[in-house]
C-alpha cells in the first residue's frame, strides 16, 4: 500500500511538470504600427513631381511595464519605404505627430535621421532609424488611440512634409 501511495504521488507530480504552462498575454510585447505615406495626405496635399510618391513606415514600440502593467520605458523603431518619387529626392527629417487625420500637429517622436542621410537616387528607397526614447506617458498614448497620431517624412522641395499617414495598430 505504502508503494501505491508513492506511486500515484510520482505519478501527480510528473503529471503537473508535463502540463502546458504556455500563457498568452493579453497585450503583444512590441506592439506595432503601420502608416500608408501618400502626399495627398499632407495637409495641404503635395502638388508637383513629389506628388506621384508613396511609401508606408512600420512603427514598433518596445515597451517595459511594473507590476501593475504601467509603462515604465519605451523606445521607437521606424521602419520607412519610399517609391515613386523623383529621382535624388532627398528624405531630410521624419517623425510622428499628435493629431488627427486633415490636421497638422506637433512633433511628439523624431527620428533623428538628418538632411542628407537618406536619398531616394532612383525614386525609391528604405531607411531604418531604431532604438528612439519615446517619453512612457505618450507611448501608453499612442497605444490608446493610435488614429490621433500621424507618421510623415520631409523632403526638400516640401519641407512642411512629403507623405503622410495615420498611425494603424497591426500588432
Amino acid at each position: 500500500m505504502k508503494r501505491l501511495s508513492l506511486l500515484t504521488v510520482a505519478l501527480g507530480v510528473l503529471a503537473a511538470a508535463c502540463g502546458s504552462s504556455s500563457t498568452s498575454p493579453t497585450t503583444p510585447t512590441n506592439p506595432t504600427f503601420t502608416a500608408n505615406l501618400l502626399p495627398a495626405n499632407e495637409v495641404p496635399a503635395i502638388q508637383g513631381a513629389e506628388a506621384s510618391g508613396s511609401g508606408n513606415a512600420t512603427v514598433t514600440l518596445v515597451t517595459t511595464k511594473d507590476g501593475a502593467g504601467n509603462i515604465t520605458s519605451a523606445t521607437a523603431t521606424f521602419v520607412v519605404n519610399l517609391s515613386g518619387f523623383p529621382p535624388n529626392t532627398p528624405i531630410n527629417i521624419a517623425h510622428i505627430h499628435q493629431a488627427a487625420a486633415g490636421v497638422n500637429g506637433s512633433i511628439v517622436v523624431n527620428s533623428g535621421i538628418s538632411a542628407g542621410q537618406n536619398v531616394l537616387t532612383n525614386g525609391s528607397g528604405s531607411f531604418t532609424a531604431a532604438n528612439i526614447t519615446v517619453d512612457p506617458a505618450l507611448a501608453n498614448t499612442i497605444l490608446n488611440n493610435p488614429a490621433g497620431f500621424y507618421f510623415n517624412v520631409h523632403s526638400t522641395a516640401n519641407p512642411g512634409g512629403v507623405a503622410r499617414g495615420q498611425l494603424v495598430r497591426t500588432q
